[in-house]
């Protein structure tokens, strides 16, 4: 399959988030992203930069996105011939870095690449599920009281699995109330490196309260600590952070520090870097889940057609389009089914209609770039 760009626009975008997210990092009230969109063979495809306000999560911004898309990521992909979406990665090789800039574009030929072809995104990925497990992901709330109800809206909602983020004041006594008041509640924490090695006391004391995961506990880039926590706890723990390549996720496994992989194509730089950690972890029997990064319509289509693929066996933070959003700019929106799955969409491409005219009118920037 060959693929050629003959035309390529960056939107930058906020949106409103429906409740305010916070983590370890801080709080978020507005969500921005670049979205782009590639035109081609008669046909178009969409994709989202993830990248946040600042550097928070990772290094990269909205800002440094836009420089390093438009400056450095966009010429070696317009007006050429590519062998295929998969191939496009390697194309952005020479470019150090800068995965969430590399997978809002690459993304983007995986679904031009679908729509030329007539089919799915999800079907040319290798995806083998009509429906994804899905869970939600809280915040952290003013109080525990606040959480507990949080969590009663949402299992009221269908979700069956529940993250909860976690940081140093907010970690055991929270995880324990919560446990104690849902006792059978699939439960999982997520402190986005907020710990030090010294801490494995913190985590012993949660250790016996049925969690499905512990996830990325140490800082962000460190594999080798957490092979010595992880031998002090009958806990899985997931890395998320210190995963930015299959090398990585090689590497972790190795050592034994985690037993399960979260893995999101922003982090990665793409479908294809996804893919390749995804088939390291199904052929050495490890579980891996799809993470979220607060995404639009267009980001969650793509995440969901990446979690049909057959190692994706965890609920993954992907949740309906009302989670996030009053209202999304792809139709339909995503909706969560009565047995905490979202369905795999079947049409070309994402499967979506996304709302260009909206897109065009709420855009704080644009650019466009043609051979």
């Amino acid at each position: 399959m060959t693929l050629r760009i003959d035309r390529i626009e960056l939107f930058h975008m906020s949106m409103t988030l429906t409740q305010p997210f916070e983590t370890s990092f801080g709080v978020e009230h507005e969500r921005p992203c670049i979205l782009v969109r590639l035109e081609g063979g008669g046909a178009v495809g969409w994709g989202e930069c993830v990248a946040g306000s600042g550097p928070w999560y990772t290094y990269e911004t909205v800002r440094t996105a836009w420089h390093v898309l438009a400056e450095f990521l966009v010429p070696p992909v317009l007006g050429v011939e590519l062998d295929g979406p998969a191939s496009v990665a390697d194309r952005l090789r020479r470019v150090r870095g800068h995965p969430m800039a590399k997978a809002g574009l690459e993304m983007a030929c995986w679904d031009l690449a679908a729509n030329q072809a007539g089919v799915s995104l999800a079907h040319l990925l290798g995806g083998a599920r009509e429906r994804v497990e899905v869970g939600v992901s809280i915040g952290i709330q003013p109080t525990i009281d606040a959480l507990i109800e949080r969590i009663h809206d949402f299992v009221a909602q269908g979700y069956r699995r529940v993250k909860i983020k976690i940081k140093p004041g907010w970690d055991v006594a929270v995880t324990r109330t919560v446990r104690e008041t849902f006792p059978a509640l699939r439960l999982q924490v997520d402190a986005n490196s907020a710990y030090q090695p010294g801490d494995v006391g913190l985590f012993e004391a949660i250790d016996d309260l049925d969690l499905l995961l512990i996830e990325q506990p140490l800082d962000h880039d460190d594999i080798f600590d957490h092979a010595a926590l992880q031998r002090a706890l009958r806990t899985p723990i997931c890395l998320d952070e210190s995963i930015g390549s299959v090398d990585d996720a090689r590497a972790a496994l190795e050592l034994g520090s985690c037993r399960n992989i979260n893995i999101k194509p922003g982090r990665v730089g793409g479908h294809t870097a996804s893919k390749r950690i995804h088939d390291l972890c199904l052929a050495r029997g490890i579980p891996v889940w799809h993470g979220g990064m607060l995404e639009t319509g267009i980001g969650r289509a793509h995440n969901i057609a990446l979690a049909s693929l057959p190692g994706f066996v965890l609920p993954g933070d992907i949740s309906a389009s009302d989670r996030y959003y009053h209202a999304d700019i792809v139709d339909p929106p995503f909706v969560l089914n009565d047995d905490s799955t979202i369905s795999v969409p079947t049409g070309p491409g994402l499967g979506v209609i996304v709302a260009e005219d909206h897109i065009r009118r709420r855009a704080l920037q644009t650019s466009q770039f043609t051979p």
